[in-house]
């Protein structure tokens, strides 16, 4: 008797998710994420064979490993399901290779969704394993690796230890270190701003004015520049002379929004939601794998979220518009049409988009987490706003004259919401500010004439969501890999986020003053965007990988030998703190060893107090209500204990926050899984939120 069809897929939720779809003929199992990679501990890539990757198990995959090799040897038929892009094609081709299975036939499906038609259609449609996508993937790999192994050595030998480089991590940190110049060099100008409050002539005292704005000077431009000027306009102006010379009344349309990309998505989820980006593709990956829905079962609620397209499948528009007309009459049923900015090859993918476009937010609120169901919402209302009709306001525009000064007075108001009825793109509503009826030749009468001073002010610092829309339009790097490079650049102590600005650390400038001196085209934001152009063209084009990888390995090689040789070791300044050593008094300052972070005596040779680097976490201890601080073991794991150790033995692995379980009284701990952020910290309690 043949065995079953063996599915495999990356994670555990997915399998969950897609074998509840495909039923007992079928054995749907998780690969767990990777299950072979270049190794940990050295280059792990062939120079002198061309590049040739030397890819290994990964190292506590054995069983994994063990178990697939004998699902498929009990299989009537294979299908690798693994994700729908570069990355996906990779792993599924790893699996294959350890499976021994032929790269020609087809064996690898793919879905945009995680639906019961998509998977089954896919199951029926399978293709051979994309070579063109694996190489792109690989050409990543590779020149990630060659750079972060090369040039990270370097860095701990002339700065500290635990440093790294990284192609696509420091050309995005030379940018805010950038931004952080401009602020500093930023000079601020002076400049005035004259307004008239006017009424009508008929207005009753206490009827409420209308503002004009001083804009032009004898048919000019004008600008005031100082307390000076401001006083000799104002004194010029005649309170008796303000006169109507134009009206215009016109229609303006807002266009809504295309539906999410990653980009988008991550920008947008800052801004609103104050979601980190790590944050959003983390619940944004168990809103596409699969959620279980009551009344439904498991759902994948999105389509896959990692794609650069606004694209949409010609179902998902007509359901969304059916949805619409509906819901909430014809007149909102939209006809907008998206492209993208630029060549894409992710444009296989749609955009962004619930797979039910029926499943409204708050329908399905009970059975979804906090910031699951806020980012569905952000996700739901976005493609069903993109496929709704215009807001259409009036707006009316007044010049009024004052001798040779001309201001300028305008309003509008909202005469159809369209769109906005699900979703506004300012995330606030428009205040109405409509002028009064108004005549050509008409006077009006002075209500109060103001000056106001102010500056101009400098370029402000990143956000995580400003920061993603400039690498994007600058083509650095990929928004799926966004995320990661700005935890690295936080975790190396390169930036600090405070509050949701980020600011680049003394160690941030170093470092990159280090790289635009000896690596110049690694941090060049355009040498960047054109090695990325040349990795897409792996993809498009068919373009042998290794040939990108051998041009661009002669320039790097050059630049470690010359860099080796000139850089003198960096000494940085000592980060002190209000901790006082107990022997001589002086501050501890804080020092960067093998597992981390301790403290040392500034006092350092005449002094040699040194002890752990003790970090507060602001939860009590709940055995004897001391501190609980955070440590590492000597393996370097972090974990948390009870500051009046030895005498109190607590410790979590997980970070413990200030919340008692509701089920059993013992402290909850963060531990990020598919369904959960919080977990119970007692091992025999299953409570989770």
């Amino acid at each position: 008797m043949a065995g079953k069809a063996l599915v495999i897929v990356e994670s555990p939720s997915k399998a969950k998710t897609i074998g509840k779809f495909l039923g007992s003929k079928y054995k749907v199992v998780a690969s767990v994420g990777h299950v072979r990679d270049l190794p940990k501990s050295k280059l792990g890539i062939n120079i002198e064979n061309r590049f040739e990757p030397e890819y290994i198990s990964i190292r506590g995959k054995g069983d994994v490993i063990k178990s697939l090799k004998k699902e498929a040897k009990d299989a009537s038929r294979i299908y690798l399901a693994t994700d729908p892009d570069r990355e996906g094609e990779a792993i599924s081709w790893h699996i294959a290779y350890l499976l021994g299975m032929d790269l020609t036939k087809p064996c690898r499906i793919v879905f945009n969704e995680i639906t019961k038609s998509a998977v089954q259609n896919a199951v029926k449609n399978p293709r051979p394993i994309d070579m063109k996508l694996v190489d792109a993937q690989q050409a990543r790999r590779v020149l990630d690796r060659l750079v972060g192994y090369k040039i990270s050595p370097l860095l701990w030998r002339k700065i500290r230890r635990g440093l790294s480089a990284g192609r696509v991590q420091s050309a995005a940190l030379k940018i805010i270190c950038d931004r952080e110049k401009a602020i500093q060099e930023f000079v601020p100008k002076e400049y005035w701003t004259i307004t008239a409050l006017l009424n009508k002539q008929k207005d009753s005292p206490k009827a409420k004015p209308f503002a004009a704005r001083l804009t032009e000077y004898k048919g000019k431009k004008l600008t005031v520049g100082n307390k000076e000027e401001a006083d000799k306009v104002l004194a010029a102006l005649d309170p008796d002379a303000y006169e109507v010379t134009a009206v215009e009344s016109k229609e303006r349309i807002r266009k809504p929004f295309p539906p999410f990309t990653t980009s988008s998505l991550q920008q947008e989820a800052s801004n609103r939601l104050g979601f980190y980006t790590r944050k959003t593709m983390l619940i944004a990956q168990q809103l596409y794998e699969g959620v279980d829905i009551k009344g439904h079962g498991t759902v994948g609620l999105i389509s896959y979220i990692r794609t650069d397209s606004v694209r949409i499948s010609a179902e998902a528009h007509a359901a969304a518009l059916a949805y619409i007309e509906e819901n909430y009459t014809k007149d909102y049923v939209g006809n907008h049409t998206y492209s993208n900015k630029r060549k894409d090859v992710q444009d296989a993918h749609e955009a962004i988009r619930p797979s039910d476009v029926t499943l409204h937010p708050d329908d399905i609120k009970e059975s979804l987490t906090r910031d699951q169901y806020m980012l569905y919402k952000l996700i739901w209302s976005r493609f069903v706003a993109s496929r709704m009709a215009s807001a259409v306001y009036d707006t009316v525009g007044a010049d009024i004259q004052n001798g040779d000064y001309l201001f300028r007075a305008s309003g509008s108001k909202l005469r159809f919401e369209g769109y906005l009825k699900v979703y506004n793109n300012t995330g606030e509503d428009e205040p109405e500010k409509m002028l009064p009826e108004l005549a050509q030749g008409e006077k009006l009468r002075l209500n109060d004439l103001t000056g106001e001073q102010s500056f101009t002010q400098p370029p402000s610092r990143f956000t995580e969501a400003s920061l993603v829309k400039d690498l994007e339009e600058k083509n650095i790097g990929r928004p799926s890999t966004y995320a990661p490079i700005i935890a690295t650049l936080i975790e190396r102590k390169y930036i600090l986020r405070e509050k949701k600005s980020l600011s680049p650390t003394e160690l941030g400038f170093v470092v990159t003053e280090l790289m635009e001196s000896y690596f110049k085209k690694i941090v060049d934001a355009g040498f960047t965007a054109d090695m990325e152009d040349k990795l897409d063209d792996v993809e498009i084009k068919n373009i042998d990988w290794k040939d990108i990888v051998e041009d661009f390995y002669g320039d790097l090689a050059k630049d470690l030998e010359v860099a080796d040789a000139a850089i003198e070791k960096v000494k940085l300044e000592d980060e002190l703190t209000d901790e006082l050593c107990e022997i001589c008094g002086k501050p501890m300052a804080i020092k960067h060893g093998r597992f981390g972070e301790f403290l040392a005596c500034s006092g350092y040779p005449e002094c040699k107090n040194t002890k752990a680097r003790v970090v507060k976490v602001d939860v009590k201890c709940p055995t004897c209500g001391s501190d609980l601080v955070a440590r590492r073991s000597k393996t370097g794991k972090m974990f948390y204990g009870c500051s009046g150790y030895p005498n109190c033995k607590q410790v979590y692995w997980n970070k413990p926050v200030d919340k008692e379980c509701p089920v059993c009284g013992a402290l909850l701990t963060e531990r990020r899984t598919k369904n959960s952020n919080l977990v119970c910290s007692n091992s025999e309690c299953t409570y989770k939120e």
